[in-house]
C-alpha cells in the first residue's frame, strides 16, 4: 500500500454496482507483454515512493533506475523522458486511486458508510499531492478534465446515498474545490500549512454537510468524532 491506496494486488477485481470511473486518457502501452506491463507497474511503484520520501526533484531517470535496481537505458525505454515517466506516473497514481474506489477494502472501497467513504477518498487525494501536484499544473486540463469528472460523479454519488440534501453537484464541487492541486500545494509551500491539518480540516467540512444526515449516527457521537475548526470553542 502507498499513499493510503490499495496496492493493484490488494483489489478484488468483482462487480460491485459501482459505477465505472475511468475516464481519463490511458497511457498504457498497446499490446504490452504481462510481464513487461509488470515490470512497467513496479517501475511507477518505485517513483512513486521515491517522491512520497524525498519530493519531486528527486524524481530523475539516473535516481529511479538506481532506487528499481534497473540500468538507466531501461527507464528511458520505458518512458522516453523525465515528462513522459511523470505523465505515466499521474496516470498510474489516478488509475489506482480509482480501482480502489470501485472494488478496493473500505472505507475507500464499498461496504462502508458513504460519509466515511466520502471521507476517505478526499484523504486519499490529499495524499496524491505530493505525487501529482506539480504534473497536475504543468499538463494542465487536458489530462485533468477526464479525471475531474470521475471524481465528481464519485462525490455526488456518495452524498446522494448519504442522504445529503439540497443541490449535489454544487456540493460536490465545492468538496473537490479544497483538493485542488493548485490550492493544496500552495498551502503547503507559500501558507506552511501540513497536509494533515489540511486533510483533518476537509473531513471536518465533509462531515459538518453531511453530519445530521449520516445514518445510525446520532449528533453526541458526530461531535465527538468529528474534528473542530482552528479556534472555535465548546459550547
Amino acid at each position: 500500500m502507498i499513499l493510503g491506496i490499495p496496492a493493484q494486488e490488494e483489489i478484488a477485481h468483482q462487480p460491485c454496482g459501482e459505477p465505472a470511473l475511468l475516464t481519463i486518457p490511458d497511457t498504457d502501452v498497446p499490446n504490452e507483454r504481462s510481464d513487461a506491463a509488470r515490470n512497467r507497474r513496479a517501475l511507477l511503484e518505485a517513483a512513486a515512493r521515491l517522491i512520497t520520501e524525498h519530493g519531486p526533484a528527486a524524481l530523475t531517470m539516473d535516481e529511479l533506475a538506481r532506487h528499481a535496481g534497473v540500468g538507466k537505458g531501461t527507464v528511458y525505454r520505458r518512458f522516453g523522458s523525465r515528462s513522459g515517466l511523470m505523465l505515466a506516473l499521474l496516470d498510474h497514481s489516478e488509475r489506482r486511486l480509482q480501482a480502489a474506489m470501485i472494488s478496493g477494502p473500505p472505507p475507500l472501497g464499498p461496504g462502508a458508510d458513504p460519509v466515511d467513504r466520502l471521507v476517505a477518498f478526499g484523504r486519499a487525494k490529499l495524499e496524491l499531492i505530493p505525487v501529482q501536484g506539480d504534473v497536475l499544473m504543468a499538463v494542465g486540463p487536458i489530462f485533468a478534465e477526464g479525471a475531474y469528472a470521475a471524481m465528481l460523479d464519485h462525490a455526488v454519488m456518495l452524498l446522494g446515498q448519504s442522504g445529503t440534501p439540497g443541490d449535489l453537484l454544487l456540493t460536490a464541487q465545492l468538496l473537490l474545490a479544497g483538493l485542488d492541486a493548485h490550492l493544496v500545494l500552495h498551502q503547503i509551500r507559500e501558507q506552511n500549512i501540513p497536509l494533515e491539518r489540511i486533510a483533518d480540516n476537509w473531513e471536518t467540512v465533509a462531515r459538518r454537510l453531511t453530519q445530521q444526515y449520516t445514518p445510525n449516527a446520532t449528533a453526541d457521537q458526530m461531535t465527538a468524532r468529528t474534528p473542530r475548526f482552528p479556534g472555535e470553542h465548546e459550547p
